[in-house]
């Protein structure tokens, strides 16, 4: 199951994005999972993308428990169960789909394991708008341009989120995608809000319009917000023009206005 993600497929060393918290690490075929036991959600997770060699696969795998971590550090089946969340995927089910079939399907068919899983309202983790139209656009460009790409992601694991169940129910969910361009490393950070979706105070509601955000944002950003090192790849980033002026968060209302 586990060759886990590997800082040196760019072709320029780029470590795995560490949390501030103590995180064990799970590694699974071309990802990997650093998973908050206290939080029962990952704090970082890691793939890399070849997008010359992707395939279209059937959609295959069931959701599972990682059996080699404590079920009770895990958030399992009971958190979606009656409510409007989606179990969502970190690691997307296609991002590590590539090389042979077999490894193809052993590598998507991993991603269905809790670890790489957190609460997201079904209003944006099936909308095809910005959220999940974002993380088509990054494998579109992937697969247009045979580019290799490494992507992280997690949820902003933040004193704030709301307790259900047991668990606390992340209000936002942050996405840093890197590529090699020239002999340089290119990084764009983003990240996005579900606060207005999610309501735990009676149960849990996810009212019908509400509305969720999502922002590009300065990858230094989202390191002081999310509490974790990200190495080389605040200074890699494509949306901030060093020596000119800070840049602050922009509001994404189409994929029109990403900055790479």
């Amino acid at each position: 199951m586990s060759d886990g993600y590997d800082p040196d497929f760019l072709g320029i060393p780029l470590p795995l994005p560490a949390p501030a918290v103590s995180a064990t690490r799970l590694d699974y075929p071309r990802f990997s999972v650093l998973l908050d036991e206290q939080r029962r959600f990952a704090a970082v997770t890691g793939v890399v993308i070849d997008g010359a060699g992707l395939r279209e696969q059937p959609r295959t795998g069931e959701w599972r428990l990682d059996p080699r971590v404590a079920a009770d550090a895990q958030a399992g089946p009971e958190i979606y169960s009656r409510n409007d969340l989606d179990r969502g995927h970190l690691v997307r089910r296609r991002d590590p789909g590539w090389g042979s079939p077999e490894e193809a399907r052993d590598a998507t068919e991993a991603t269905f394991f809790y670890t790489n899983a957190a609460p997201q309202a079904a209003g944006f983790n099936q909308s095809k708008e910005l959220w999940l139209g974002l993380e088509d656009h990054v494998l579109a460009y992937a697969e247009t341009t045979d580019q290799r790409l490494a992507v992280f992601t997690a949820p902003v694991l933040g004193d704030e989120d709301p307790p259900y169940r047991g668990i606390r129910v992340p209000l936002r969910f942050w996405k840093i995608a890197a590529w090699r361009d020239g002999d340089a490393l290119a990084a764009a950070g983003f990240l996005l809000d579900q606060t207005e979706l999610v309501d735990t105070r009676q149960g849990l509601t996810v009212p019908p319009l509400g509305a969720f955000r999502t922002f590009q944002v300065p990858v230094a950003d989202i390191a002081a917000e999310a509490g974790i090192d990200v190495g080389p790849l605040a200074a890699a980033d494509t949306f901030v023009r060093r020596g000119i002026r800070p840049v602050a968060a922009r509001e994404l209302q189409s994929l029109d206005d990403i900055v790479l």
